[in-house]
């Protein structure tokens, strides 16, 4: 079978969707999979490490300030030279798209053209993020739009978990979801590895941080944390739109309080999470996006770190079934107090190995792309 995989990023390039399809790509090839990634070439600096078996194509592309492909302009820079990147690629027997619509919107024509089925990743609802970035009504029935355009195409839709799914049939689109769950890659999390030591108890939320995350909670709760634990250190690795917002905040504390990392490879988010007192994630309550949920729980976890979720969503549940952490109001008084509660904590190394021995059976990505690939092998077929 030949399978085509169509994303604007990809492996090496750190992020939660290049988790996921580089390890789809890995389990299709493992099948016997002819596996070819039309993609865009990773940020300077990413070395390029492809997946075994599978034939990485990449274009250049346009990239936001920060490095990121984000943006109307920074997608059609990838979308339009994609429409004849698939036109032309030799004919596969099912192509996996990922978000955004307007990729998917490409590939559903591309794929009528050539008679071609196709399975649409939905790690997100694109339309339900946009409404916390924008204010345009226009550009929201637009992206809502060609977001269903490139569901109702598909052969198959990938859910990434119920709640996803209940949202899906909500907006329409159920009969072609299947539901595979979400996760990590085990490989590159875990208890064991090296250890980022800054001399002070830390707590680090990793990842982006957008408008639906809401994660300055962390920041001005820390404010108040850090009156009692002037010792302690607030890290944010990674970038988002609310990025800026991050910076000023940390400016309102002494220097050092605060520390704003740019993005890094996923060996060093394991080395940030391996250190810390607990890792950080949230989803701002009243966006819309309440069934999301933050995928860097799953990396947490793996790492044996106890985690600490402000917010609405699944990811309460998540923390609870394996007791690796705890699921706090978004409020600057509850989020403080779950800050200070785990600073004050010693580590607990049975603890951590608990939470990874029970994250390695419930946030495996391996077994997520062992789904994946059985649901796109189907299509295909």
């Amino acid at each position: 079978m030949r399978v085509v995989i169509a994303s604007r990023i990809f492996l090496p390039e750190p992020a939660a969707a290049s988790l996921r399809l580089g390890s789809l790509a890995t389990a299709l090839a493992a099948r016997g999979a002819q596996v070819t990634v039309l993609t865009s070439c990773p940020p300077a600096g990413n070395p390029v490490d492809d997946p075994t078996g599978v034939d990485v194509r990449r274009a250049r592309v346009l990239r936001d300030r920060d490095g990121y492909v984000r943006g109307y302009l920074q997608y059609m820079s990838f979308d339009v030279p994609l429409l004849f990147r698939l036109l032309f690629v030799r004919r596969p027997d099912v192509v996996v798209v990922e978000p955004p619509p307007t990729t998917g919107a490409v590939v559903r024509l591309v794929c009528a053209l050539r008679r071609i089925a196709y399975v649409y990743y939905a790690a997100d609802v694109w339309a339900d993020a946009a409404a916390n970035a924008t204010s345009s009504g226009f550009v929201l029935r637009v992206v809502r739009v060609l977001e269903r355009f490139a569901w109702r195409g598909a052969r198959a839709v990938l859910s990434v978990s119920d709640a996803m799914t209940a949202r899906l049939a909500e907006l329409g689109i159920s009969e072609r979801v299947r539901t595979i769950g979400n996760g990590v890659d085990t490989a590159r999390f875990g208890r064991d590895g090296a250890v980022v030591d800054l001399g002070a108890p830390y707590l680090v939320y990793t990842g982006t941080a957008s408008e639906v995350h809401g994660a300055d909670v962390f920041a001005r709760a820390f404010a108040k944390v850090h009156a009692r634990r002037p010792d302690a250190v607030l890290v944010y690795v990674g970038q988002g739109s609310d990025w800026a917002v991050l910076a000023e905040l940390a400016r309102t504390l002494p220097e050092g309080a605060i520390r704003l990392v740019p993005r890094v490879q996923p060996a060093a988010v394991a080395e940030w999470l391996r250190g810390a007192r607990a890792a950080l994630a949230s989803v701002k309550p009243d966006t819309g996006y309440g069934f999301a949920f933050p995928t860097k729980l799953y990396a947490a976890a793996l790492c044996g770190t106890p985690a600490i979720f402000a917010g609405a969503g699944p990811a309460a549940g998540f923390l609870a079934e394996g007791t690796a952490g705890v699921a706090v109001p978004y409020e600057e008084d509850a989020v403080a107090e779950a800050m200070l509660a785990a600073l004050d904590a010693e580590p607990d190394p049975a603890r951590r190995a608990a939470i990874e021995t029970w994250a390695r059976r419930a946030a495996s990505g391996d077994v997520v792309a062992q789904r994946g690939a059985d649901v796109v092998e189907e299509a295909g077929r």
